[in-house]
This record gives C-alpha cells, structure tokens and sequence, in this order.
C-alpha cells in the first residue's frame, strides 16, 4: 500500500481551556477528494491550517512526503499584488498557467486586485491554487460568494484535478459531486468514511444510533451500581471501595459524554399577521444602470404563501430585482403594485449592518435591557441566544470574534425574533455547518409566510422552492415552477452553459398506453390513513415510556420493568421513524397524482 502524501498521528491542539483535538488521526492520499464535515466551532478551519503547516500542533506527529507542494484557500482569502494576476502568480506560478485558470474562473488577469467583490475574491484565490499544480488542495468553504455556474467550473477543476484534496464545505449538492471520502471531526477526534458525501448521512446515524446504544447500557450500568451502593454500609467498607471508584468513574464516564454532546439548536419561526392574497405584482418592469441592463420587461406576481428563488451569475442582479419586487427601487419603466400588511424581515449576505466592535448582546438587544422580544413574547437573553448555541460568556464578545458561521447564526437569532410575513434570505447558507442549515430548511419549509430566497446552493433551493426567477446578466428574466433542477430542464442553455440532456428513450409502437392513474389506490389510501394516525399516535406512547424510565428508582424497584420499558422505547422510536418515512413517500406520491405528474 503506498504511503499517504500527508498524515496526521495522533494529533492533539487546545485552545486556552478548550480543547479542539484530542488524538487526531487523518491521512489524505493522491488522487482522493475527501471532504472534513463538524459542526460550526469543531475546529474545521483549525484542522486544515494545522494540515497546511500553518498552526503547530501542541502533541502529535504530522508527516508529508518530501517535496509536496501543499496550495490552501482559506475562508476568506485576502487578494496580494495590484492586479489579479500579479496575485494568482504569488505563490510561484508560472505566469501563463496563472492567466489560463484566471481566465477559466471568468476573471481578466489585467484586473485591478482592489475593489474586488466577494466572489471575485473567491475566484482569484481558487485559480491561484489551481495554477501552483499543487499535490495537496485544501480548500475552506469554496463555494461561499460563488455563483452557481462558478460552482460548476469549480466541479470541473476539481474533476481534473490530480491533487490529494480535503474540502470543509456545507454544499451538499457540490460535496456529492466531488467527493470520494469524508473525515467527520466530532467529539475531538476524527473518524473516516471511504465513501463520497452522498453515503455520510446514513453513516453518521448509525454511529450516533450506536452512541445512543452504548449511553443507554451505561445509564443502565449506573443505576445497578447505585442501587447496589444505597444497601447501607457495606459500600464502606474498604473492600468495597473498588466497586465504589468504579460508580463514580462510570458518573465521570457519563457528565463527559453530556458535556460533548452536539448542542442542538431550537430555532424557531412563526409568520406574524397575514399579509394580503397579493404580496407583489409586477407588471412590464424594466431597469438599467447606465449601460448595464438589469432587466427588460419582466412580469410577475407572487401570492401570500409563495417560496421564491432568484438565481443567475453574480453581478446579474438579483439583489436589485429583490428590491424591485419589494418597492424599495424604483423600476425605470413599468409597475410593481404591493399588497396589504406586509412585515419583511431580511438576512442578508454581506452581514453589513453588523459592526464589528458592537457585543452580542447589543446585537441582540440594540436599546438595551435583557429581555428579548422574540414574535411577541418576551425572553430572557441568555436563554434566546442558547438557543442558537451561543454561551453567556459570548454574548459580552465583540462579534469581529466569531466565525463566519457564527456570524451567520447571529443574524438568524435577529431576525428570527421579529414577527414577519415576508422572508428575504440573501446567501442565508453561507458558512452554516450542515446541522444548522438541516434546521432552516425545516423552518422554512413550515414557514407560513412569503419566502424570497437569493442562493447559490442548489440542493437548498430544490427542497424550498415553489418556483425559480433565473437571470442571465443581459436583461432576461425567466420563472419556472420548482426548483434548481426544474428551472434547468425547462431552460436549458439560459445561462450560456449547453445543458447535457438525456435522449428520450424511442416511444414502444402499437401497445396503447394504460390509463394513467390520477389518485391512491384503495389500498394505498388506508394504508395513508394508518400512517397518519401511527405517526400522531407513537410521540405520545413514546413521551409516556421516556417519562417512565426517567424515573430514577425505577431499576432498584423494579428491574424487569426497566428492561421491558427500554425494549418498548426502541421499538416506538423504530416504529416511528419508519412510518414517518413510509407516510412521506405516500404523501408525496399523492399530491404527484393529483398535480397530474
């Protein structure tokens, strides 16, 4: 087996009284794309510049193959030199290699480096990296501030790309592409996966089923010895002190596996008063910055309920068509009419309006106090930011502090306390580690408002929305229902780039074809109807077992019906996790039917 180009042993680093990694363990081989997936303040960033050479680990070994070339593109790359090229050739590129990829990346290499907007910065950094030919890629969240078709040169690049590359990235669509092993960082330490980011998922259930298991036995293990330890004075005697040493270890054992469990976020969303039927209409609208064309003669209407994407290439004015719709710019020919009642909250990409210097708290509270209003209700400050896993003590730090993610997290703690009926999300998914972006999806999706979502993230916008508005960055505008993939298919070519379609498999000659169905089977029905009432039914027996077992002389009084309680608990939760999913596949089976697809 040949040597990996780049290892990690055993690799251990704290911060202050944190510690990051506790035993690290991470080889990356020639030729593999592997992704490193955790949680926003796992130490991500940490980990790839301790693999880069950049930060000394405080215990461990870290090994790389004589003459490695190692290129890395941090998470917010700062542009050196005068012009874009001049940087793409700083790290030793040779200069025509540098202008290729700069211009593979859409960039002219003569461009001034200042002024540079956030995805032209990603892209110079990227085409430096690929033009210094490196055996080692190590890339920090690589498709923030990208469009999408940027994405697409980026998937291709990487495609070619002989290099050993690890990738932090929360862009499901683009991790499935492109990889072919995954590193998760959880608990301190990492464990691999060899397969791609489509297979992680299912993988990360099974350990933590697995985890769930162990802490169930070790609970179990605790309560024996307990009742074991409240006989009376024997538990004294010296004899029995290792017995006593091992109750207390397994208490250690436990309060440390409380202490590392993931935080979960509680997020919560709620529309405010209903705003009219009608939330816009544009009639004919056209928009022009000199020269530039933002827009000619587009039409639209969005009703109360609507889940709306904006794509295109940046720079083609998406954010100016958002404005538009919302009357806050005027359109230069044309009418946009509002409807009734409409509270807008917004999350923007540029998290602009948030000051470095200012606190958390102030943040949270810009006129003072410790109550938040959170849609109508107050909350203690401490207790809404844990919500969003942010501690006490942060809420006194400076928010030039925190990671992007972090940042990000903030801002969706703002507005998620103001009542709303219309959303605008701009870039909402930049730099949110997947559990967190798991959640806004799921929000959202039960939003009963009006959504406006501008994004680059393709599987995001395919489980949000309604219908999608592409801009090609020359005036043109087109909606199509659904999502990404449906704009694609029913527009191939709009955005310059020829789509690669499928050919239509010959049609069969002479059999007609059998009717096509247009609602559930009889037996598909009732089946419906018993998932419906399993899946309202189980949380409740499952509340009623949990609450049983919470009981913490239930095992010394009585040990079989802790066994027999715990058996019923796996067996609700299974039953329900496998109804939710069959209840799911006929729901959306149903609602095919009757759209007629």
């Amino acid at each position: 087996m040949r040597a990996p180009i780049l290892a990690l042993k055993d690799v251990r680093l704290a911060d202050g009284p944190l510690m990051l990694f506790d035993g690290v363990d991470l080889a990356l081989d020639t030729r593999v794309r592997a992704c490193l997936v955790g949680r926003n303040g796992a130490g991500k960033s940490t980990l790839l510049r301790v693999i880069a050479g950049l930060i000394e680990a405080d215990d461990g070994e870290r090994t790389v193959q004589p003459a490695t070339r190692i290129s890395f593109v941090p998470q917010e790359p700062e542009i050196v030199g005068q012009t874009v090229l001049d940087h793409a050739t700083a790290g030793g590129a040779e200069r025509h290699r540098a202008e290729a990829e700069l211009a593979t990346f859409g960039l002219d290499p003569a461009k001034p480096a200042q002024g540079l907007s956030g995805g032209e910065i990603r892209r110079a950094a990227l085409a430096r990296a690929f033009a210094e030919d490196p055996d080692v890629l190590l890339l920090d969240e690589p498709t923030n501030h990208l469009d999408i078709l940027a994405i697409e040169t980026l998937e291709a690049e990487l495609g070619a790309c002989r290099a050993a590359t690890l990738i932090v990235s929360h862009d499901r669509a683009f991790l499935e592409r492109v990889t072919a092993r995954c590193f998760w960082l959880e608990h301190r330490q990492v464990r691999r996966l060899d397969k791609g980011f489509g297979h992680f998922d299912a993988w990360v259930e099974k350990i933590e089923a697995q985890a769930a298991e162990e802490a169930r036995r070790l609970d179990r293990a605790i309560q024996r010895e307990q009742h074991w330890l409240a006989r009376g004075v024997t538990a004294r005697r010296a004899r029995n002190e290792g017995r006593r040493r091992r109750l207390l270890q397994m208490r250690q054992d436990m309060t440390d596996r409380m202490k590392e469990a993931r935080g979960s976020l509680n997020m919560g969303l709620a529309s405010s008063g209903v705003s009219g039927q009608r939330v816009a209409e544009a009639k004919g609208i056209s928009k022009a910055f000199g020269e530039r064309v933002i827009l000619k003669g587009f039409s639209t209407r969005i009703l109360r309920g609507d889940r709306l994407a904006i794509v295109g290439p940046n720079g083609a004015g998406k954010t100016t068509l958002v404005k538009l719709l919302l009357g806050e710019l005027a359109p230069d020919a044309g009418e946009v009419k509002l409807g009734t009642n409409l509270e807008i909250a917004y999350i923007d990409q540029a998290r602009a309006d948030l000051s470095g210097e200012t606190s958390l708290r102030e943040v949270l509270l810009p006129h003072g106090g410790d109550q938040v209003m959170v849609r109508g209700a107050p909350r203690h400050v401490v207790s809404y930011a844990k919500d969003f896993l942010f501690t006490e003590n942060q809420l006194r730090q400076p928010v030039r502090s925190l990671s992007g993610g972090e940042r990000n997290r903030l801002l969706l703690a703002r507005a998620l306390a103001r009542p709303a009926n219309v959303m605008v999300l701009d870039e909402p998914t930049n730099d949110l580690d997947m559990d967190t972006l798991d959640l806004l999806e799921d929000l959202l999706a039960d939003y009963e408002g009006t959504l406006i979502l501008v994004s680059h993230d393709r599987d995001f916008i395919d489980r949000l929305a309604t219908s999608t508005i592409g801009l090609d960055g020359t005036g043109r505008a087109v909606e199509t229902p659904g999502g990404w993939q449906d704009f694609i298919g029913q527009n191939p070519g709009f955005f310059g780039v020829r789509e690669v379609v499928a050919p239509k498999a010959p049609a069969a000659a002479a059999k007609p074809a059998p009717a096509k169905a247009t609602k559930l089977s009889y037996k598909e029905q009732r089946r419906l109807e018993e998932l419906d009432r399993a899946v309202h039914e189980l949380p409740g027996k499952i509340a009623t077992l949990e609450k049983a077992l919470h009981d913490p002389d239930l095992y010394a009084r009585d040990p079989a019906a802790f066994d027999r309680f715990s058996k019923a608990l796996d067996a609700a939760r299974a039953q329900l996790g496998q109804a939710e999913e069959e209840w799911l596949a006929l729901e959306e089976r149903r609602e095919a039917l009757e759209a007629g697809r």
